[in-house]
């Protein structure tokens, strides 16, 4: 019986040293290489295994001829995703890891892979080749809208809170990744425009330059989309840049683009002139407003303004053009309470007008 016991004793020592070999056994190999849709092999890709019972990843990335391998992967189901650059080429679904190496080797062939595809969809390997550079151009495009929308952003940003410096850099930055949109454009020539604005309180002469900077970014953006708002900001820097009559021109383009709002562009206009000392073009260009949008009350109001300014004195009379009473009146009659009302009347008063409160309204004859 004491023998017996031994032998039995033995056997359960040859049994307990064989289990670690038994559990060695337990995992097992997987190995392959991968191709690009040229045949070529891909280096540096990511070959990720991910169970599908337990959710455990494995990541193996190949070498320069493109092959992967790797020890100890737990038998079962995987998903296996090749990657490159954390964008997925490929994927496979349901992929088993058996103990047996040979059976675990997976060859990713994209150019394959791709003509499967083609045939299943009943497309020429041509036209399956169009669809993936299709779909490569549209993740390209997301991801270059994604940078230039930051770039936006942090321009916006920086302009609210009084720093157009680094608006500007953040949007040349923008034309760096992408010169071809016009609203980066836009929004540099708007990020010079206020940065000039800036410099104009203290230094007058060193504005010009950065006006000058704003033109050309604005110019950019109208080569690619021209638009009624790019003529009308560019016509504004042409005008603090001293370029009167591009930016005549220019706002008159504006207006023809978008008649809806050509009230404002010719007010903008005849502002200009105003200010230039043209003031018979000015009074053209008032009348042009007042012709797009007839209640718009500043525009009667700076038309009398320029008109008084070719008043003549007979005697001791100032004798203003006809028509400068009537665009102060009317001013009255849309803004009695206006910004321009006291002057207004002051201008009346000077010339020995009266104000006409009811102007522009047919008076009713008397009954005897």
């Amino acid at each position: 019986m004491k023998r017996n016991w031994v032998v039995l004793s033995i056997a359960v020592l040859v049994a307990g040293v064989c289990l670690p070999a038994a559990f060695a056994q337990a995992t097992g190999t997987v190995k392959g290489a991968v191709k690009d849709v040229d045949g070529k092999p891909i280096p540096g890709a990511v070959v990720q295994y991910v169970s599908s019972e337990t959710g455990r990843k494995y990541e193996l990335k190949t070498n320069n001829k493109g092959e992967f391998f790797s020890l100890g992967v737990a038998p079962g189901k995987y998903t296996v995703t090749l990657l490159k650059g954390g964008k997925e080429l490929f994927h496979f679904n349901g992929v088993p890891v058996t103990l047996d190496e040979e059976q675990n080797r997976l060859d990713i062939d994209l150019q394959k892979e791709q003509q499967k595809a083609a045939q299943g969809q009943g497309l020429s390997p041509e036209q399956m080749k169009q669809q993936q550079e299709q779909r490569e151009k549209a993740q390209k495009e997301q991801l270059t809208v994604k940078s230039l929308n930051e770039k936006l952003a942090a321009a916006r940003a920086s302009m609210q809170a009084g720093n157009p410096e680094q608006a500007v850099q953040s949007m040349t930055e923008a034309t760096q990744i992408d010169p071809n949109r016009d609203l980066i454009w836009f929004t540099l020539g708007d990020a010079y425009s206020a940065q000039a604005k800036k410099t104009e309180t203290t230094d007058r002469a060193a504005a010009k330059p950065l006006y000058d900077q704003a033109i050309a970014a604005y110019q950019k953006a109208i080569a690619i989309k021209p638009t009624a708002d790019y003529y009308n900001n560019m016509a504004q820097a042409q005008a603090k840049s001293g370029q009167t009559e591009q930016a005549i021109q220019a706002y008159t383009q504006a207006a023809q683009l978008d008649p809806t709002r050509a009230a404002m562009f010719y007010f903008n206009e005849g502002a200009v002139l105003t200010n230039t000392g043209k003031v018979d073009d000015a009074i053209e260009a008032f009348k042009k407003a007042i012709a797009a949008d007839p209640n718009r009350a500043d525009s009667y109001y700076w038309l009398g303004v320029n008109m008084i300014g070719k008043a003549t004195l007979q005697g001791d009379k100032m004798v203003a053009p006809q028509g400068t009473a009537d665009a102060f009146n009317k001013y009255l009659e849309l803004q009695p309470t206006g910004p321009f009302a006291e002057p207004a009347k002051q201008m009346l008063a000077s010339i020995g007008a009266n104000i006409e409160t009811s102007y522009g309204k047919k008076k009713g004859t008397k009954t005897k």
